[in-house]
């Protein structure tokens, strides 16, 4: 192999933060529970930083990034760097001369405050992971505030390090941006762009006197199908940015899809590198760049490793890629084909796993190796990583042949559903008239979203558990000591129908992977989902099934309690998958219709039991929507076929549920319409009930249960503020088909703003509640 052109460099666009024991988590908590300073939680992220720039430059990894650090998410932090901060944040905390304000206004933004409510928050892109939405209006005052990225450039070039800062590019953070809440119809936030792009060439300019060599400006917006108008808005925002003469090298990177129609533009800009995509969709720019002849001289970050699942690359495959891309460029470097925040920190940190699996797995840390075994063998050649190509080629075999990956028996039962097994017995109309015979609700019935607060006592319940201090039998009992005095508390609340509180469940998700076959559990796996907010996505490595009930102990325990209905709650088969780390050796359609079966198995066996009304939880319906329109039509089908599938098996008097938060609901209200739930709950308040008006608009013909609580602020809202949202939602939606619930469920939030919060929202539906 020829090995002739400019060396291959090892590189990634950035790095989870959190830290080995999630430092930066509990030092947030602790800064939010006022037991500590501004300080001593900023020394703590000096010290995170410092520990993965030695780590990243220990890994071989040549070029690092900085920036890519948050103390909660990274584009909040670009709308303060642009000064973007909504007036009543600002007058909020007026003072932001000290850290500590500086601080508090930020976490305004991000959490709310007694004072204030945080900016809405929403999925990025096709991730669990959650961004602040910036608001913007024609009279947003932009200024920059360079503090926080020269800063973090300053420190590693203190540490001897000259890295590469991450910007959110400025297509991409308009293309992200909502309307402010004052402004009214038809205002586009990227008409803005002339008004910002100034700030960015001036930020650029400061960072080369600082001595940045390169600066990265993330554009994955232009994965998504972007018109006419935002390639041309894209072309001259770059024209401008690369016409700077006190300028470092520009790397524009893209990720999580292929980039189409913007590759034109990209490839005849003067940008002096491109980042582009080849894992999964994305594989589809290498034909392109081919098509389009390559981009001459610019230099091309090529993400060959998969940022965004856990399973070890396929190096040989992945060599492939690289050497067809090597007369494409003017340099190919090496990196994950995004940001390594979507996955967990290092397989070495899970003691418990069986070596032979562990070797199936790279986290962010193994991915680092990858990488810097890619680049040696791209630019050494394929002798020179031999060993280590020969391994890996064992270890994806020892995968393909375990029997703990195929079971036939599985595969038979998902192989003979019918499309009978697709439908509920009767229509909505005729259900609904048995239903509300059987649970006898008033109008405008109010529930919760299924969790309660998960206090430290149940935590340690746990913990005791696993380490087996405490006895399965004493689990057992304060596990039903915690439901008892939950159902209590929701019977003094007037609510109409209750949930059991969900104390036994560490994650919505991984309670039920760790008792599905075919679901692998990690010990500390954490990944962020949202500032303090870490999850453990499980592994599905294997064909999956339920092998006994997971539910049903606890649901009736907690129904023999009350004589007023209580839910049964189940995570949905979509979810499963999308907030898990899916197998990749097999279409995501047949890892959800075998996760749909061994959930309908729990739904049957939830109503055999005397549950008269099930919760399927879909929050990740919407996240899970393929960034091209192209692709969207085949998975709605599959997924709404899976819910179906799980939920379809029930008799008409059982009222089915489900739940969907924080993603815009608009592209997949056709599919929530045929997913053909007897009530669909879904986030509202910090949108002002957007959606109760768009699915009106939709002709949507079932039970809506907008939620008028915030959970992810700490706020306690009035019943006057509930009142208020209830009847916006009553102007637009029929009341006799509206729902009173919170926004998701409550484990996040403490019992004093859980009671106070919950007899408001009572009292408001009350208020609001029509004469019978």
């Amino acid at each position: 192999m020829s090995t002739t052109g400019p060396a291959s460099r090892a590189t990634v666009y950035g790095y989870p933060r959190q830290g080995s024991k999630r430092e930066l988590k509990k030092a947030t908590e602790a800064y939010w529970a006022g037991s500590s300073d501004a300080e001593q939680l900023l020394a703590t992220t000096r010290q995170l930083r410092r520990e993965r720039l030695q780590l990243l430059r220990d890994a071989g990894v040549e070029e690092i990034p900085s920036n890519d650090f948050s103390l909660y998410d990274h584009v909040l932090d670009t709308a303060v760097l642009l000064g973007a901060v909504p007036p009543r944040h600002r007058e909020a905390v007026p003072d932001v001369s000290t850290p500590q304000g500086r601080l508090d206004r930020y976490f305004a933004m991000a959490r709310g405050n007694d004072q204030v409510a945080p900016l809405e928050m929403t999925k990025w892109f096709d991730t669990n992971y959650h961004y602040l939405v910036p608001e913007l209006g024609p009279d947003t005052s932009f200024a920059l505030d360079p503090e926080k990225p020269l800063r973090e450039f300053t420190e590693a070039s203190n540490a001897g390090v000259i890295t590469r800062p991450v910007l959110v590019g400025p297509v991409t953070f308009l293309l992200l941006a909502k309307p402010a809440p004052e402004v009214g119809d038809g205002f586009e936030p990227l008409s803005l762009l002339d008004r910002i792009v100034p700030l960015y060439a001036d930020l650029l300019a400061r960072l080369r006197a600082a001595g940045a060599e390169w600066v990265q400006l993330d554009e994955p917006a232009l994965v998504l199908d972007q018109p006419a108008a935002v390639l041309d808005a894209l072309r001259g925002a770059y024209a401008t940015l690369t016409a700077g003469v006190d300028r470092p090298k520009l790397l524009l990177a893209t990720y999580f899809d292929r980039v189409g129609e913007a590759l034109p533009v990209l490839r005849d800009s003067d940008l002096d590198g491109i980042g582009l995509d080849f894992v999964g969709p994305a594989s589809a720019n290498l034909a392109d760049l081919t098509a389009a002849g390559g981009l001459g001289d610019k230099r091309l970050v090529a993400g060959v490793v998969n940022g965004h699942n856990i399973w070890a690359a396929d190096l040989t495959a992945a060599l492939d890629i690289l050497e067809n891309l090597r007369g494409l460029a003017g340099r190919v470097d090496v990196s994950a084909s995004c940001s390594l925040l979507h996955v967990p920190l290092d397989v070495a940190l899970e003691r418990d796993l069986d070596p032979g699996i562990a070797g199936w797995l790279a986290f962010a840390r193994q991915k680092l190796d990858e990488i810097v075994t890619l680049t040696k063998g791209l630019t050494a050649g394929r002798d020179a990583v031999s060993d280590l190509l020969r391994a890996n080629a064992e270890r994806l075999a020892s995968r393909a042949a375990s029997p703990l990956v195929r079971v036939d028996a599985v595969r038979q039962r998902a192989g003979a559903v019918a499309d009978a097994d697709l439908y509920r017995a009767s229509p909505y109309g005729k259900r609904d008239l048995v239903q509300a015979e059987r649970l006898n609700l008033p109008p405008l019935p109010t529930t919760t979203i299924g969790s309660f607060p998960q206090t430290a006592g149940l935590r340690s319940a746990r913990a005791a558990l696993r380490t087996g201090t405490m006895s399965p039998d004493s689990y057992v009992a304060a596990m039903r000591d915690e439901i008892r005095d939950v159902i209590a508390e929701q019977e003094e609340f007037g609510l109409d129908v209750l949930v059991h509180g969900e104390p036994e469940r560490n994650d919505m998700v991984q309670y039920f992977a760790e008792q599905l076959d075919g679901f692998l559990a990690t010990t500390d796996g954490w990944v962020q989902s949202y500032g303090s907010r870490y999850v453990r996505p499980p592994i599905i490595l294997g064909d999956v099934s339920r092998p006994r009930p997971m539910t049903v102990e606890w649901a009736t325990y907690a129904q023999s309690l009350t004589d007023k209905p209580v839910k049964g709650m189940l995570t949905g088969p979509v979810t499963m998958l999308a907030w898990s780390f899916v197998r990749d050796d097999q279409p995501r359609a047949d890892t959800a219709r075998q996760v749909a079966l061994a959930l309908r198995d729990e739904v049957t066996d939830l109503e055999a039991a005397g549950i008269g009304v099930i919760q399927v939880d879909e929050p990740a319906l919407r996240e899970t929507l393929p960034l091209r329109d192209g692709d969207r039509a085949a998975y709605l089908a599959w997924a709404v076929d899976a819910f179906r599938l799980t939920t379809s098996g029930v008799r008409d008097e059982t009222q089915i549920h489900t739940h969907m938060c924080y993603a815009e609901f608009g592209d997949v209200l056709q599919a929530i319409i045929d997913m053909d739930a007897d009530v669909i709950s879904l986030e509202a308040a910090r949108s002002k009930m957007a959606i109760v008006a768009d699915l009106a608009r939709a002709d949507y013909p079932n039970e809506v249960g907008p939620g008028v609580w915030d959970i992810h602020s700490p706020r306690v809202p009035s019943v006057d503020e509930i009142a208020e949202h209830l009847r916006i939602a009553t102007d637009a939606f029929p009341s006799e088909r509206l729902w009173v619930n919170p926004d998701c469920g409550l484990k996040t939030r403490g019992y004093p703003e859980v009671r106070a919060t919950l007899t408001n929202l009572v009292a408001a539906a009350r208020q609001v509640r029509p004469p019978i």
